[in-house]
């Protein structure tokens, strides 16, 4: 089974694991399997809003095992970022949670809130309670020079009432008022995985997420590899389209996916299925064969032939069912 090659699992939570206050279906019972089998597992946040004590009591809470030592917030690779560039007591302006000012002071840097307070360091994370004045001291500071870091740049955020602003929309705010890019600290770039994966004492992680531009890119960026679930932000039309650098190794439906064998959520070409590339693709059932199948079909045909925006059809009713399913007919 996938899950065999890897003594690490690195699981994203929101639209992976959980939707706000929902379990997404078949999470609880795999990552259960996941530790009777032994397997370390690292829940990888980029929601820098809540402390890991938090993270921990909403798993518990959902049902999970969970342990402070296996969660990691980009909040913590904020300040971890910060506290590798800066000497101890530099003054830092957080424009975030109280979660994210204790990571800072955790790593003795000084929390700040104003300009006035001669910031050497801007560090930003999302909060709901974030208003004008918070962005308009920090948009100060970097204009004057201070280094930024974002812990993240998720533009949205999965709740259980949908999509809603992340910090990388607030991130595009001070972006356009400065004119400057920050570091981030977490997915898609690498300091939040790699501390993820340190943290284990592993060298054979799994990244499992739903977002390819974070989850995916991260693993991508990180030299790892993933599972692409179908339980969150993107949809078999993203996968099939997307990007070199935001490409699976395998997708399954949801988190049960790592007890399949790898063969079968591989993408690569399938036997059930055939797929013949032209101006669009073809995709033809030659036996007993699902959506996901397909699904893998068309992404290894598509991706070996081009990337970006493509016309789908099916020959037969088989492949066209699959493709309605799938929503790229």
């Amino acid at each position: 089974m996938l899950l065999d090659d890897h003594d690490v699992v690195l699981f994203d939570l929101d639209g992976t694991v959980y939707r706000g206050g929902e379990l997404v279906p078949g999470a609880l019972e795999a990552i259960q399997r996941v530790h009777d089998r032994g397997v370390p597992v690292r829940y990888v946040t980029n929601n820098a809003s809540k402390p890991d004590r938090a993270v921990v009591d909403h798993l518990i809470g959902l049902g999970l095992k969970a342990e402070r030592s296996e969660v990691s917030t980009s909040a913590q690779a904020g300040a971890a970022m910060l506290a590798e560039k800066l000497p101890a007591g530099s003054r830092v302006l957080v424009v975030g949670s109280a979660a994210l000012e204790s990571e800072v002071d955790r790593l003795g840097l000084v929390p700040v809130t104003e300009f006035a307070d001669e910031p050497v360091a801007v560090v930003q994370g999302l909060s709901t309670d974030l208003g004008y004045r918070d962005f308009a001291e920090a948009c100060l500071a970097i204009r004057d020079g201070a280094l930024w870091v974002a812990c993240n740049a998720d533009r949205t955020l999965p709740t259980e009432r949908g999509l809603m602003p992340g910090n990388g929309a607030l991130v595009e705010l001070l972006r356009a008022a400065t004119d400057q890019d920050p570091l981030v600290a977490g997915k898609p770039e690498r300091p939040l995985l790699d501390r993820a994966v340190s943290s284990a004492g592993a060298d054979r992680p799994l990244m499992v997420g739903d977002r390819l531009d974070t989850d995916i890119a991260g693993a991508v960026k990180a030299g790892m590899p993933s599972l692409m679930v179908l339980t969150g932000v993107n949809t078999p039309r993203h996968l099939l389209e997307a990007v070199p650098g935001e490409r699976p190794g395998s997708v399954a439906a949801d988190l049960r996916g790592l007890f399949s064998p790898q063969s079968e959520v591989a993408i690569a070409a399938q036997p059930a299925w055939s797929v013949t590339v032209g101006d669009r693709l073809e995709l033809s059932s030659r036996g007993d064969g699902d959506e996901l199948g397909a699904l893998r079909a068309l992404c290894a045909a598509w991706w070996s032939a081009g990337s970006g925006p493509v016309q789908v059809e099916g020959s037969d009713d088989a492949a066209r069912a699959a493709l309605r399913v799938l929503n790229i007919d």
